[in-house]
């Protein structure tokens, strides 16, 4: 499917000021190095300014103070990255989904689906789920008992709700992802592991977005919460019972533990772990890898581990590292005898 949009309805979508003729043609995005004739790109980072003299886009979304001295058509806005991001979506191929219920599908008879919903081929809906207006739900989706979808939502192929599940309006699930399935609980009887029920369920604020293969676990008690605007990557963990402030953002592969509650406005990056029943508070970024073993009260950067080095070099920071408690109690050592030769020689009162 192609898109086609002049220069001027972009202007006028984006608010920007246009360098260039309102009538020439945009049929699609590309980065500044790939674009050719017809295409639009951007520059929101300065180490691809380079590039931008010699791209072939028929338009640049740029700042005001990149824009001086280019002889190019050009979009100016305050933030390229952002502009960028909204008119994505009048270029997305993204087939639309057609309302109504798919023959192969398999709803509940007291379920209720929208007319204006689309349901697709060997999707499942069971008892008692609502699925609002306009919401997508794709091939072989799985919506259990009682689920809740709110209007505008977009469910990817193989989708999975457990029973219990409330989604609020406008989200977003990926493909593989696993909502409301059975947080990892046991109680330990001499040695033998016995199941905690999972009675709780999952709560996804609005214009939630949700991963390919990322799982969020049912409460064991209450229901483990997704706040509005929580951007969750590629193959996460939400463990039950974990809270997560509206407007936070994690990168792929992070594990959150059991209980854990994270503020608003966090960003968290790939790989990061945290340990059961902390808090974080808002405006936290933790770096990639960090192991958080323990709660955030202060807003701010932080890190753990070692940043990447060349292997011998790292194996010798290693051995170093082995050696620290030797050295600690060396030195404390030597900081007693400082000590005593200090004292000895000091005047008496007498002196």
């Amino acid at each position: 499917m192609t898109v086609m949009m002049t220069l001027g309805q972009l202007a006028e979508a984006l608010g920007a000021t246009l360098n260039g003729p309102e009538a020439l043609e945009i049929t699609g995005l590309a980065t500044l190095q790939e674009a050719s004739h017809g295409q639009l790109s951007f520059l929101a980072n300065k180490q691809y300014r380079k590039f931008l003299d010699e791209s072939q886009a028929s338009a640049v979304l740029l700042k005001a103070e990149d824009a001086e001295g280019f002889t190019g058509n050009a979009l100016i806005v305050a933030d390229p990255y952002l502009a960028y991001a909204r008119i994505s979506h009048l270029f997305d191929p993204k087939p639309k989904a057609v309302a109504g219920i798919h023959p192969s599908a398999v709803v509940h008879e007291d379920a209720h689906v929208d007319v204006s919903a689309s349901v697709g081929p060997f999707a499942v809906i069971e008892s008692g789920a609502r699925i609002g207006a306009n919401v997508t739900v794709g091939a072989h989706c799985f919506i259990g008992a009682r689920c809740v979808i709110g209007e505008g939502g977009w469910l990817a192929p193989r989708v999975t709700l457990y029973h219990d599940v409330t989604i609020g309006k406008r989200v977003v699930i990926q493909s593989g992802a696993v909502i409301g399935g059975e947080g990892f609980g046991f109680a330990n009887e001499k040695g033998i592991w016995r199941k905690i029920a999972q009675i709780g369920g999952v709560t996804l604020g609005d214009d939630v977005e949700i991963g390919v293969n990322t799982a969020v676990d049912r409460g064991a008690l209450s229901d483990t919460r997704i706040g509005d605007g929580v951007k969750l990557d590629n193959q996460i963990q939400i463990a039950h019972n974990v809270q997560v402030g509206d407007h936070t953002a994690m990168a792929a592969c992070v594990g959150i533990s059991g209980s854990t509650k994270i503020g608003k406005h966090c960003m968290i990056a790939g790989g990061v772990g945290m340990v059961g029943h902390i808090d974080v508070c808002d405006n936290v970024f933790v770096s990639g890898m960090t192991m958080v073993t323990r709660s955030i009260t202060e807003p701010g950067g932080y890190s753990s581990g070692t940043a990447m080095q060349p292997l011998a070099e790292w194996r010798k920071s290693a051995a170093r590292i082995r050696q620290l408690d030797e050295m600690s109690k060396r030195l404390q050592q030597l900081e007693k005898r400082v000590d005593t030769v200090t004292l000895a020689g000091q005047p008496t009162s007498e002196g």
